[in-house]
């Protein structure tokens, strides 16, 4: 429980009381002289731990009780006190009451085999009260390790969870420009024979496209550095029309109803109603047979719905992939404590439903 500098201390303190303890009386000599060297060599024993710590405590405890020689005023008693606290603080409770025990019961003998001096009694309720004071002193430091592993292991959940979010954002806005990206370059190749202007413009708008995701994968990428928070700011309600508009201008057909006001959703509903949406129309023109969807956004007191239904014959987004994108919108909804249901559409399609708090 406690470090080596701890230790030491304990082990040069015991040394210290064991040798005053005999000075008192050196006769006769080589009986003190073995009584004082079993004690420090116990006493170098105490480093140890379980059951090895109480034989070496209960041999340094022997050592001392014959060279006090039933003298309560010996201050060699106080490795006794010291010794119990020990057992306490590195044994725990079983080694302390066992250790304890014996101590008080010595104790409570030496009395009657010196001739019933006074002084006995404070020995008691020292060597009880250090006994005590161990044993709490352990039950702090066990405390002190739990908070530092429950320390460690909050914070591994916390990198756990910040880069699953980053992972979500990435893949968000990959997923996106990449799909979008490609309605504008299969526009422009259609387009570059019959009309050069129109497929000059569809790789513009690709190139823009470009350049507005790499900036997003910086500020995702980013939240990683130190921890540092960006200074570009989310998307959120105002940026929705643009996100639908943007896959019109891709050639994706998209009809896009709002019921309620948008702008006065929380940022973080608002960004999770954005990357919903985003997700699900990407999914749509990436999975579905045709590029048609029907966007619907009902914003109420409590709750808002996002429906996306992509009509035609669409396929399983989860089927053609590992479902990460429909994963994540379910996990971004459920941080909310909201959900997000996506599966086949009552016309044949495929249907993304969201209800956030609002």
């Amino acid at each position: 429980m406690t470090d080596r500098r701890g230790q030491r201390l304990v082990q040069a303190a015991l040394a210290v009381f064991i040798i005053a303890g005999a000075a008192p009386s050196l006769d006769p000599l080589p009986v003190v002289l073995v009584l004082v060297a079993v004690g420090l060599v116990a006493a170098a024993l105490l480093a140890a731990s379980g059951w090895r710590l109480l034989g070496a405590a209960l041999l340094a405890g022997g050592a001392v009780a014959g060279l006090c020689q039933g003298a309560s005023d010996n201050v060699g008693w106080f490795a006794l006190c010291l010794l119990a606290g020990w057992c306490a603080l590195q044994g725990g409770s079983r080694p302390a009451a066992i250790f304890a025990g014996l101590a008080v019961v010595v104790l409570l003998v030496e009395p009657v085999l010196s001739g019933g001096n006074s002084g006995w009694a404070a020995w008691i309720t020292g060597t009880l009260f250090t006994a005590v004071v161990g044993l709490m002193g352990r039950r702090q430091l066990e405390l002190i390790e739990q908070l530092r592993q429950a320390q460690a292991g909050l914070a591994d959940r916390v990198r756990g969870e910040e880069r699953s979010r980053v992972a979500r954002e990435l893949h968000d806005v990959i997923g996106h420009s990449l799909t979008v990206s490609l309605l504008h370059l299969s526009s422009a190749r259609l387009a570059v024979a019959d009309d050069p202007s129109g497929a000059a413009a569809a790789l513009a708008q690709a190139e823009e496209l470009g350049r507005q995701s790499l900036t997003e994968v910086r500020h995702a990428v980013g939240l990683l550095r130190d921890g540092s928070p960006s200074l570009q700011p989310l998307p959120g309600a105002e940026q929705l029309p643009a996100l639908v508009e943007g896959f019109r201008r891709a050639g994706a057909d998209v009809a896009y109803d709002v019921t309620g006001d948008p702008t006065r959703l929380a940022a973080t509903t608002a960004l999770t109603l954005y990357r919903i949406l985003q997700e699900s129309l990407t999914n749509a023109v990436r999975h579905g047979t045709g590029k048609h969807a029907a966007v619907r956004l009902e914003i109420g007191r409590r709750c808002s719905v996002l429906t996306v239904d992509s009509t035609g014959a669409s396929a399983d987004p989860g089927a053609a992939g590992a479902g990460i994108g429909l994963l994540n919108m379910r996990e971004r909804a459920e941080a909310l404590g909201g959900q997000c249901e996506a599966g086949p559409s009552a016309s044949g399609g495929w249907q993304v439903r969201a209800v956030l708090p609002s």
